[in-house]
């Protein structure tokens, strides 16, 4: 299966759609700073020819397929093998002082979830690993079998939003006892069976948010993006756009403290005249967070949980 087979980009021509003022500007770079199986950034390059391109990913094996789809594109796309938080060291060792437009596409990618080795998916028997880049930290597996109750308890609740953790903590502390967790199935059937009938009628497989938990614990998602996103906002020039895809509630909060609060003055209350130094830095583009369209869902079911916001930097800072 071809690169482009593998991986459907998510709401493609609405990003093109924020970005492309900014990428029309003469000279313009825009960091992918989730590169992945570089769809995304194919259509950025096709649609903007005198753009440049700084794509990222902590994925090895993403940047060497996204290698071979850009190709043709030569030196316009430098590939970087970097956790989207690193941003800004990349740009000062590439010499990009500013850059005018930036996209993330959160969570996992197509790649990830196909890969059954990988561990993403839950529907399908595969070791414990989950980790973005397999060079570095621990796995789920390792999480699963040595982080004490507690602390399992919290990042279910707080990663995976799970109202039945303790429940589910219970079952696994107990099993680990007797064999540790290293395959994807064991995990799977042990939260079928610890969950009351009511919590496995709604809200999709009931393993879902104990493995979206699991992932975001492995691959610090939450902490690289709290990060991530004021070092892309600050690597913007004046004129410089953002756009974010989040596909689960908490990213998607983040996103939305982070922009809401650079397009907000952060005078004190009551200046009859608000000082320049105090005035928003950040325009927002979308209202609120933007869905995929309804025919986009049918033929990517992978778009469903998709939100995407967007701002434009209007000031420097003072």
């Amino acid at each position: 299966m071809s690169t482009n087979e593998r991986h459907v980009p998510v709401m493609l021509g609405r990003c093109l759609d924020l970005l492309a003022p900014a990428l029309r500007e003469p000279g313009a770079t825009v960091v992918d700073c989730t590169l992945g199986l570089g769809g995304h950034s194919e259509a950025m390059l096709s649609e903007f020819p005198d753009v440049r391109l700084v794509g990222l990913d902590r994925d090895p094996a993403a940047l060497g397929l996204a290698g071979e789809r850009l190709a043709r594109f030569g030196d316009r796309a430098t590939l970087v093998h970097a956790v989207y938080d690193e941003l800004p060291e990349v740009l000062e060792r590439l010499g990009v002082p500013r850059v005018q437009g930036v996209l993330f596409d959160l969570g996992v990618s197509s790649m990830q979830l196909d890969e059954a080795e990988r561990g993403f998916a839950y529907s399908r028997d595969a070791p414990l690993d989950m980790r973005m880049d397999q060079s570095r930290g621990v796995g789920a597996a390792e999480v699963l079998n040595t982080y004490p109750p507690g602390e399992l308890v919290r990042i279910l609740r707080a990663y995976g939003e799970e109202k039945q953790a303790r429940r589910i903590v219970s079952a696994i502390v107990r099993e680990r006892e007797k064999e540790p967790f290293a395959g994807s199935a064991r995990l799977v059937e042990l939260i079928r069976e610890a969950l009351p009938q009511a919590a496995k009628r709604t809200g999709g497989n009931p393993a879902k948010r104990t493995f979206q938990a699991l992932r975001i614990e492995v691959n610090g998602e939450l902490a690289v993006l709290e990060r991530a996103l004021p070092a892309a906002v600050a690597a913007l020039a004046v004129g410089g756009r953002i756009a974010v895809l989040s596909y689960h509630s908490l990213e998607d909060r983040l996103v939305k403290q982070v922009l809401a609060a650079g397009a907000t003055s952060t005078a004190p209350p009551g200046l009859p005249v608000v000082p320049e130094r105090y005035q928003p830095r950040l325009r927002l583009l979308t209202r609120g967070a933007e869905l995929p369209a309804e025919e986009e869902v049918a033929e990517n079911r992978r778009a469903a949980p998709a939100r995407l916001r967007g701002a434009e930097r209007i000031r420097e800072e003072p």
